[in-house]
């Protein structure tokens, strides 16, 4: 039997999947590539790395060694947004975010970004939102009530993203930290019920008959917790800030929760009374300044009420420009007064952050570990450290989850 017209043999290379590869490699190394990567790049492909060129190929040395343009965004707002159009068009958003970022990095883009009619082709996302932050202050009026719909955009998707599972996080911490033998049908604690009432084993019936329940008490609508959250809102630290403010207002919106928000540089702003608008909490911080740890600490520690009942969550890489010895005896200080003392390297879903091995080390003979945390993890950190429970094993265990 003859094979039917235009089959292929499935062991053999599909002609047409070799000519994909070759093109997409051809995306990938540039116009150097062009000679010896065929066939061509088809009409839409070409318009692909045109986009790519303008960002990545911008500067091209000639035989003279003089670097020359070749491609580039120019400087205008025009053409820029031109480009947003085109990678918006030919990219998934993920890649999207990359070029943006890319673009803003490479090119130094930032400047065009204070144009409104800009704004409106990006696409909007936490590195974006963290440089608009940081231009806030030499924003025109027109551009900042842009910034802060982009920035909105950007603060209602993390919310959707982590609200509920923060808020059922803390209120499984809070709301179950009691015991009682009364416990109602959704409360009662099987595991504890069971080893309590092994004594009423019926072998006959292979089952326990519990005599006793044990179960969790619900809490008070009173507030039961303090929380302080801490953010150094020097440069390397933007995208954890966006996250910070975000986790700040949804925490500020659970009853039994009390919540405090600060962000520091060399200077401490007190953000708590802007925790209903997380997006005011962004606008009112100052991205890029100097650090100091040790001062914003001070301010974070005068807030605590009742140190026993006090999560204190300080986010910072640590790279101190303030007393670092005086910043070590105020965390001692915290930590013998009661405080759960939890210190983030980052609040952020990028790699692992660049921090002071030194200052870590030091916090983690105090008996406060520092590690980096995702977003998605934060609420079951949140859990462990309003139970008090042991957030050293608990950051071990998902560094290994990881590996």
């Amino acid at each position: 039997m003859t094979d039917a017209p235009g089959s292929t043999d499935p062991a053999e290379p599909v002609e047409g999947e070799e000519n994909s590869r070759h093109r997409r490699w051809r995306l990938l190394l540039g116009e150097p590539a062009e000679a010896a990567l065929e066939p061509g790049l088809t009409a839409e492909e070409q318009q692909m790395d045109r986009a790519l060129a303008a960002l990545y190929d911008a500067d091209d040395p000639g035989e003279d060694g003089r670097t020359r343009r070749r491609g580039g965004l120019g400087a205008s707002a025009p053409s820029v947004a031109r480009w947003l159009g085109d990678i918006r068009t030919y990219f998934p958003t993920s890649v999207v975010q990359v070029l943006q970022r890319d673009a803003i990095e490479r090119l130094d883009l930032a400047s065009l970004l204070l144009e409104p009619e800009l704004l409106d082709s990006v696409q909007p996302d936490v590195h974006l939102a963290a440089t608009l932050v940081s231009l806030n202050q030499v924003m025109p009026e027109t551009t900042r009530r842009t910034a802060r719909v982009v920035v909105g955009r950007v603060v209602a998707e993390i919310e959707r993203r982590i609200a509920q599972p923060t808020r059922s996080a803390v209120h499984g911490a809070v709301n179950r930290a009691a015991r009682t033998s009364r416990p109602r049908a959704r409360d009662i604690d099987w595991n504890a019920t069971i080893a309590a009432n092994l004594k009423h084993y019926l072998p006959e019936h292979r089952t326990v008959v519990p005599e006793r329940l044990v179960g969790y008490a619900r809490a008070s609508p009173a507030v039961s917790r303090d929380v302080v959250v801490a953010i150094d809102q020097s440069g390397s630290m933007a995208e954890s800030v966006v996250f910070g403010a975000v986790f700040g207002a949804v925490l500020a919106s659970i009853r039994s929760l009390r919540t405090s928000l600060v962000a520091f540089d060399t200077e401490v702003v007190d953000l708590t009374p802007y925790l209903d608008d997380p997006v005011d909490v962004l606008f009112g911080c100052q991205l890029g300044g100097g650090t100091d740890i040790n001062r914003g600490l001070a301010y974070a520690a005068g807030l605590v009420r009742q140190p026993e009942n006090t999560l204190m969550v300080l986010i910072t890489d640590l790279f101190e420009g303030g007393d670092a010895e005086q910043l070590l005896r105020r965390v001692a200080s915290l930590v013998r007064s009661g405080v759960t003392l939890v210190v983030l390297l980052a609040l952020s879903d990028a790699g692992a952050p660049a921090y002071d091995h030194d200052h870590a080390a030091a916090l983690e003979a105090l008996g406060v570990p520092a590690f980096a945390c995702t977003p998605d993890a934060f609420p079951d950190l949140l859990a462990v450290a309003l139970r008090r429970g042991d957030v050293g094993a608990w950051a071990a265990a998902q560094q290994a989850a990881r590996r």
